[in-house]
């Protein structure tokens, strides 16, 4: 395994770890929110990072396990599709939240201080999601007139590496 294999594999190592640190936080302020808020139910944008904190612990095992044990099911636009898909999710989620916590009027205590973490690391989970995106369509355009579909047979974490 070269050293660029190594990186794609702590890439999707990373975005695994920050997926659930994301998913425990969200799921505070949510939690805190439908039980001590005025407003009765969690806002949306909080909702929004959960769901792309799911869908990428989901796209993980589709984006790791597959190239390994399935390479014939790991389409090389398949990969690239979900990363790019999930980039955008992580994008939209942590500027949306953003942009709520920074329209608040009033925003003290420890669920403000999650909320933020939850911005910092839905951002640098959208990072990680960039660079995969970005090293999955440069496999693409590699491979463009090659016929070639899965990606190369020593690829770690279905990224393929430069």
């Amino acid at each position: 395994m070269g050293l660029l294999d190594l990186v794609a594999l702590g890439l999707r190592a990373a975005q695994f770890v920050f997926a659930i640190i994301t998913l425990g936080l969200t799921g505070y302020a949510a939690h805190w929110y439908n039980t001590f808020s005025l407003y009765g139910s969690s806002p949306s944008r909080i909702n929004f990072l959960i769901f792309a904190s799911v869908w990428t612990l989901l796209s993980l095992l589709y984006l790791t396990l597959t190239p390994r044990f399935v390479p014939s099911a790991a389409h090389k636009l398949a990969i690239f599709a979900l990363d790019a898909v999930t980039m955008i999710f992580w994008f939209a989620g942590w500027v949306a939240l953003a942009v709520f916590k920074d329209n608040l009027a009033l925003c003290g205590g420890r669920v403000c201080h999650v909320v933020t973490a939850a911005i910092v690391f839905g951002a640098f989970e959208w990072f990680f999601f960039l660079v995969t995106t970005i090293l999955a369509a440069l496999h693409v355009w590699r491979t463009r007139d090659t016929g070639i579909t899965a990606p190369e047979k020593h690829t770690a974490a279905g990224v393929t590496t430069v």
